[in-house]
């Protein structure tokens, strides 16, 4: 570099305390920052990305992990000298930060105008009416339409896409010289991770801001850094330019992180009998209404169309993918099937009719029904050792002795790849991968018929997520479970389903087979939707990114108002494509 760099680190190394020992968290961290570049620094969960984050920042938890050894100089100002207080005059002012989740970022009581204008007053000396010209001045910069409007609400009546502008234009509000974005895309859809990444381009272009985005995801590695430092348990593996890295990386654990990259155009070909296969779900004219209250005596003043009268079927050995951007349905039709939610419409599974049940014969067929949640961790009763999850379904249908349950969790934890003495301890002593295996232990307990994961690999880190998905696989394969697959990753998507059905506001727009979707996708939306996708190859990022729009459009009805129901055309061999 030939300017001298905004951010230097050097020998970085972050240590706890662990009884009478010390462990290294980070060790001998080394990189430095210059005005304008992005450096992302890429790894698996643990790694020590975010705990450097912290670092620089000065927001290392107290009691917990402390800088022991090496400096961090912000210009010729070196950060680990600094008091807290000196410390809370550089924050937001010289060096802001995005996190990850803005939900727990954002204060839940307070306006996003109060956050913005407080932000902005704590490190400039002016009054509240330029606080407010320069809070709404942000807003604007980061495209939030109606910014006076958007003032006065409260992050949760934002979409999650529009909270992350509102932390970005909180942080930038001061135009720092270095912001350094935590995972600020993982929780988004695609488009909107897209127009996010595309919004912080287009801001340091024009302000001159360094970047360190840290993330898991080498997609967004390829599209967006200059630079690159790859940690893996707390230690700098390699670091480079973005292009000799991807193209030449020289450590086996960069290459096994860019080898589990699930890419485009990979999926293979067609089951020869994806569609013709004899029917585990069928699924018919299916909708899901949620009343809006209000008024002095709280009657019903609109409806939340969630899914508006869909059909499909899942077949035996088969995976069904329905994909969207969120507030789309797809979760919503998952809950409808496991009977988690009223619905009207016809659903049945392995021929029996769910509608008019009694209790037992309920009970009977939400055992043909299993799910896997996005959360593993939330999934978990914590207070229970795992084996007694995993045996509790086993339990609660009366099925074997207490041996007999035991035998079967030991056969289940071995066959998604666990030892069988891990079955005595608690979800805390296991990793995220590691508790999702358990929860897909447990969704097989009962021999389902139909497996409902609902995004259960998108908070995974990429080689997690690979030996996940290569389970699900195998695990299908093996007892000719069917699979209704959620999820927002189209690279993911493309590589694990038979069929897939695009769902946008709660109807399906296109569905067809793997190959006739994402070789030949005939919606504007669903092709909006693939080339969202970041590509993992420096050589092919993308020259301009989708402009930032509004929040998409409402599924909010008046009562008994029906939507618009779209008409799917056969575009041939069963390839069904709505009218645009």
């Amino acid at each position: 570099m030939t300017a001298d760099p905004i951010l230097t680190v050097e020998n970085l190394t972050i240590t706890v305390d662990e009884g009478a020992h010390r462990r290294a968290l980070v060790e001998d961290l080394s990189f430095s920052l210059a005005k304008a570049e992005t450096l992302c620094i890429a790894g698996e969960s643990g790694s020590g990305k975010s705990l450097t984050s912290l670092a620089i920042m000065g927001l290392l938890p107290k009691p917990g992990p402390v800088v022991a050894g090496g400096t961090i100089r912000l210009g010729s100002d070196d950060l680990t000298a600094m008091s807290e207080r000196e410390m809370r005059r550089v924050r937001g002012d010289r060096i802001a930060m995005i996190f990850q989740e803005p939900m727990t970022s954002l204060n839940p009581v307070l306006t996003v105008g109060r956050q913005l204008t407080e932000a902005i007053e704590a490190h400039r000396e002016v009054g509240a009416g330029e606080a407010r010209r320069l809070a709404l001045e942000a807003l604007g910069a980061v495209r939030i339409p109606e910014a006076e409007r958007r003032m006065r609400q409260y992050p949760h009546e934002l979409s999650g896409g529009m909270r992350q502008r509102v932390m970005i234009a909180m942080a930038l509000a001061l135009e720092p010289d270095v912001l350094i974005a935590d995972e600020p895309t993982t929780a988004l859809d695609v488009t909107i991770q897209a127009q996010v990444l595309g919004l912080l381009k287009e801001i340091q272009g024009a302000r001159g801001t360094a970047l360190i985005l840290i993330t898991h995801d080498m997609g967004v590695v390829a599209e967006m850094a200059d630079r690159v430092v790859v940690l893996r348990k707390g230690r700098q593996v390699e670091e480079g330019a973005v292009a000799p890295l991807f193209a030449r990386p020289a450590h086996d654990y960069t290459k096994a992180l860019l080898a589990a990259v699930p890419r485009m155009g990979t999926g293979g070909s067609d089951a020869p009998d994806a569609a013709t296969a004899t029917p585990v779900a069928e699924i018919r004219d299916l909708t899901v209404r949620f009343p809006l209250k209000g008024g002095l005596f709280g009657r019903a003043v609109a409806e939340v169309h969630a899914v508006a009268g869909i059909s499909f079927d899942i077949a035996a050995n088969r995976t069904l993918s329905l994909v969207g951007e969120s507030g789309c349905g797809k979760s919503t039709t998952a809950k409808a099937i496991a009977g988690l939610v009223s619905y009207g419409g016809h659903l049945s599974v392995a021929g029996r009719p769910a509608e008019g049940l009694s209790t037992a014969d309920r009970k009977a067929l939400r055992r043909d029904v299993q799910m896997i949640f996005q959360d593993p961790f939330a999934s978990l009763d914590p207070r229970m050792r795992v084996g007694d999850l995993v045996a509790e379904p086993l339990a609660i249908h009366g099925i074997g002795s207490a041996t007999e349950r035991r035998e079967r969790v030991a056969t289940l934890f071995e066959r998604v790849g666990l030892e069988a003495d891990a079955m005595r301890r608690y979800p805390h002593q296991f990793s995220g991968g590691q508790r999702q295996r358990i929860c897909i232990a447990r969704a097989l307990a009962l021999r389902p018929k139909l497996i409902i994961a609902d995004e259960s690999v998108s908070a995974l880190d990429v080689s997690v997520q690979k030996r996940v998905l290569d389970l699900l696989k195998e695990l299908q394969s093996e007892f000719g479970i069917a699979y209704l697959f959620i999820s927002h990753d189209m690279a993911v998507v493309e590589n694990i389903s038979d069929r897939v059905a695009v769902m946008y506001l709660g109807q399906i727009i296109e569905t067809g087979t793997r190959a006739q979707v994402f070789g030949n996708p005939r919606h504007s939306y669903t092709r909006r939707l693939i080339e969202a996708v970041p590509v993992p190859d420096p050589a092919r990022r993308r020259s301009s990114f989708p402009r930032l729009v509004g929040e998409i459009p409402s599924a909010v009805r008046q009562p008994n108002d029906p939507p618009p129901r779209l008409a799917l055309v056969d575009a041939g061999d069963g390839h069904l494509v709505a009218a645009e």
